[in-house]
């Protein structure tokens, strides 16, 4: 493979260019810069709504697990005092 065709397939792996260790490392951190950047630009942000829709599921469910996780706690309270009498 020539020089040319070796520059030309790191190039299109996204591999930093260049031979000297300080140049790949700095280049690396901005080939992850850049590929960081390229991904957030992908991201959906969600409405107004839909923010508004997930807290509500999500502050429902917390609740319900709460609920759950108190009874639980007042059923074994009362067995283990069933058990040990107190």
């Amino acid at each position: 493979m020539t020089q040319l065709g070796a520059q030309a397939t790191n190039a299109r792996r996204g591999e930093p260019k260049g031979k000297n260790p300080i140049t790949r490392f700095f280049g690396s951190i901005a080939l992850f810069v850049s590929q960081v950047l390229d991904e957030l630009r992908k991201v959906v942000r969600p409405t107004r709504s839909d923010l508004l829709n997930y807290t509500l599921v999500v502050i429902v469910f917390v609740v319900v697990m709460m609920l759950f996780i108190t009874g639980l706690d007042y059923v074994f309270t009362r067995l283990v005092l069933w058990v040990f009498g107190s």
